[in-house]
This record gives C-alpha cells, structure tokens and sequence, in this order.
C-alpha cells in the first residue's frame, strides 16, 4: 500500500513538474505575453530592439515626471534608477534576449516591492514600444 502511495505521489509532482515547464514553453513561445510578477518584480519580453527598448524606458521615466538617477549600460544588459517623489526607488533591467527581443524587469521599492508602480512603468515602456 506505502509503495503505491509513494509511486502516485511521485508521478503527480513528475506530471506538476512537466506541467510547469510546458507552461513556460508557451509562454516563450508567445513572444510579448503577459508581464509575470515573480519574486518582487515585474517582468515581460517584447518583440523589440535592446536599443529600442531602452529608448521606451528612458521616454516612459520621463512621461511620468521620474527622472533617472543612475544609467549602467553593458553589451546585453542595461539598468536604470529612478525614484519616486515618496522615496521609493525604481529599478529597471533590460536585457538583450536576440536581436529584436528584450525582457525588461521592473521593481520598485527595497522591501515591500510595490506591483501597482511597476505596472504603471511598465505600460508607459509598452506605450514608446
């Protein structure tokens, strides 16, 4: 009886396992999905430029009367800083996924990440896109 329990309790976390990958198969595969919030930040691919993209992002900061604090750009990977007028810093990573493909992270704030802000930004990215 133990043996058949274990056997069923195996192959349902193999199938939720399977099940998961297939998911974030087609989520790939769907280019610009939906934005995913996931440990904090919020996160979307799109089906444009790196430089493209840092160019919405740049414009999206400054249509929302953010200014950027900091700019770190690399071959593949780009952050900015902000800030909001209440304190609560902006972060947004942009990394080179192919050459017409992005995926931009947003967080705002250190501790308790606020989802609301993030999407705000994250519509004004997709607004310049």
């Amino acid at each position: 009886m133990f043996k058949k329990i274990a056997v069923f309790v195996f192959s349902l976390a193999l199938l939720l396992n399977i099940y998961g990958c297939v998911a974030l198969l087609a989520g790939a595969a769907a280019g610009t999905g939906t934005a995913v919030w996931l440990s904090g930040k919020l996160t979307q691919q799109f089906n444009a430029s790196y430089e493209q993209t840092i160019s919405a992002a740049e414009r999206a900061l400054n249509s929302l009367n953010l200014e950027m604090t900091r700019k770190v750009k690399e071959v593949n990977i780009t952050q900015l800083k902000s800030q909001y007028s209440d304190g609560k810093e902006i972060w947004i990573d942009i990394r080179r996924i192919a050459n017409n493909s992005t995926k931009v992270e947003i967080r705002v704030g250190v501790v308790n990440s606020d989802r609301v802000a993030a999407d705000k930004i994250l519509k004004a990215i997709q607004g310049y896109l």
